[in-house]
Formats: structure tokens, sequence, C-alpha cells
């Protein structure tokens, strides 16, 4: 199949689907006697897991990897475990710091509240971010 078919069954674009070959994610096709690239159905597949991989949030060189073990005749189920713990633990870890700076972000909002810009100190930048609430 064509590259335009492929890209239309594949939910990508053209440009995309010669992004994935240039990066190792498709093999490139052979051509026809005319110059086209002439894609084997499986290609669709390969577009498919691509695209749910990078939604799972894994990156274009661990994508190659898990292909890379596939196209190596074993199973990368293992492979992609860790790669999902290593994601989730990473996010955990993120989302433990989104808490931290919400939290001090809450109360820099109440101290600005409460705050009269008429008062503040000449020898400080700011009162509202000086002080134990920015640091907590």
């Amino acid at each position: 199949m064509r590259i335009g078919v492929l890209a239309q069954r594949g939910g990508v674009t053209a440009k995309t689907v010669r992004f994935y070959e240039e990066a190792g994610l498709l093999s490139e096709p052979p051509r026809t006697s005319a110059g086209y690239r002439d894609y084997p159905e499986g290609a669709v597949a390969r577009l498919g897991f691509i695209r749910d991989a990078q939604a799972a949030g894994l990156t274009l060189a661990e994508i190659r990897g898990v292909l890379a073990i596939r196209d190596g005749g074993l199973v990368p189920c293992r492979h992609v475990t860790d790669l999902i713990d290593q994601h989730l633990a990473q996010i955990e870890q993120r989302l433990t710091e989104l808490a931290q700076a919400r939290d001090v972000l809450r109360r820099l909002q109440r101290r600005a509240a409460t705050t009269d810009p008429a008062q503040c100190a000449s020898d400080e930048v700011c009162s509202i971010l000086a002080g134990p609430a920015a640091s907590a």
C-alpha cells in the first residue's frame, strides 16, 4: 500500500510515516517500479503500536527498543513492564513534587490576599514571596 493509504489507516500523516522510517521505527518498504513506497499490511498495526506506546508516555527511543526486541524474535513483555514501572515511578514522583508546589502556592495565595502593598518594606523585593511560606 502507498504511504498515503498507510497514513490514513494508521491515523497519522505521510510526513509522520516518513519520520518513523528515518527514526528506525518503521522499516523502509520496498518500492514499486515507479519508485513509490509499497508498505506491507503489517505496517498499519506497527503504526498503531507506536501511537499507543507514545500515548502511554514511552519515548521514541524506548519504542524503538521494544520493536527491536520483537523484531529479534523475542517477546518484549518483561521489557515493556519495566518501562511502565519506570514511567509510573517518575509520574508518582512528579505528582508528589506538584502537590508540594501546590501547597506552597496556596500559602502564598493566602499571604497575598492579606498583604497591603502600601505596607511592603522597601528593603525587600516582594514580601509575599519572602519568608517561611515560600520555602516551607
